[in-house]
């Protein structure tokens, strides 16, 4: 069953630290499929436009994303619109080396979090972003090598040049965040979460961001689709109770998930993940409505094959 959106729907803002932080869109629009998405330059400028009007002002990038395509594609809107620039939030991430032909430099698929490396690929996301500065550069991944103090060095350079303006993590653990976090302050960690991935709310990552008033931004809040369309006995038992909830409340299924993340005290910020703007607003909807503990709950258990102890 689907069911019609709000005319008026507008996506609230969230500062991501208490103190210092970045303002963002409450729904952040993820990029990194936008390669698949085989719009012409007209159609990327309008894309973002809409989603603008949506309130959805936050655009989540990584120079590797589309093997490393997506940020140049997106460049190419805001040349094309040069007025955009100034109405978005621009995010990126480095620290991930990917064989590819358009780096053949690259011998093997590595990590690679060192001052040089960091500096070198936000400076190549600013030429191919076609902008002067990222509102937020984010490490990609926790590296076996990373050495705390260098990359908070790395970041302080960029800052202190106007490169960027705020820096964070993603799918980095509590500690490893807390460590870089005592020598420079992070604005955010992007980590994956969804009723499908509920680690998140049970290996302190959550719990620690909250205690330092940080919101953690999401990755894959509807598991890449599989809650659609998994035919796995207990996808299908989640899915029917989401879908449930969903009926009652008559909100589209996505909204529900949206708003289930989204209760969460951490704050935290999904990203969507979609070309079509109807799938932004369906996101954008799930900001207007909380669930009862009651539903909230259902969908926890449901979740997690079992009861709460």
């Amino acid at each position: 069953m689907t069911h019609a959106l709000p005319a008026d729907l507008s996506c609230p803002r969230i500062t991501t630290r208490k103190e210092g932080g970045l303002s963002l869109s409450r729904i952040v629009a993820g990029m990194w499929r936008m390669v698949e998405w085989n719009m012409t330059v007209e159609q990327r400028v309008a894309f973002i436009e809409r989603c603008i009007d949506l309130g959805v002002t936050s655009f989540d990038h990584a120079d590797i994303y589309g093997n490393y395509g997506v940020e140049g594609l997106f460049g190419e809107a805001l040349r094309a619109q040069p007025s955009l620039r100034e109405r978005i939030e621009i995010v990126s991430k480095c620290g991930i080396k990917l064989l590819s032909n358009k780096r053949p430099d690259h011998a093997i698929q590595h990590y690679d979090t060192t001052r040089a490396h960091i500096v070198a690929s936000a400076e190549e996301s600013l030429r191919q972003l076609h902008t002067d500065r990222l509102d937020l550069l984010l490490i990609h991944r926790p590296d076996p090598l990373m050495d705390f103090d260098e990359i908070a060095e790395a970041f302080a350079h960029l800052q202190q040049s106007g490169k960027v303006r705020h820096v964070g993590v993603s799918n980095f653990s509590r500690h490893q965040f807390e460590s870089l976090n005592r020598r420079i302050p992070l604005a955010t960690n992007q980590v994956e979460f969804s009723p499908l991935h509920v680690a998140p709310m049970f290996d302190e990552t959550f719990d620690g961001l909250q205690d330092l008033g940080i919101a953690p931004m999401i990755w894959s809040p509807l598991a890449g689709g599989r809650l659609f369309s998994a035919n796995d006995a207990n996808v299908e038992r989640l899915r029917l109770v989401i879908k449930e909830i969903a009926d009652r409340l008559q909100k589209p299924f996505a909204s529900v998930v949206f708003a289930w993340i989204m209760q969460l005290p951490s704050r935290p910020l999904p990203l969507t993940g979609s070309g079509r703007i109807e799938a932004i607003a369906v996101a954008v909807a799930g900001t207007t409505f909380q669930l009862s503990r009651t539903d909230w709950f259902a969908i926890l258990r449901a979740a997690r094959g079992h009861e709460v102890a």
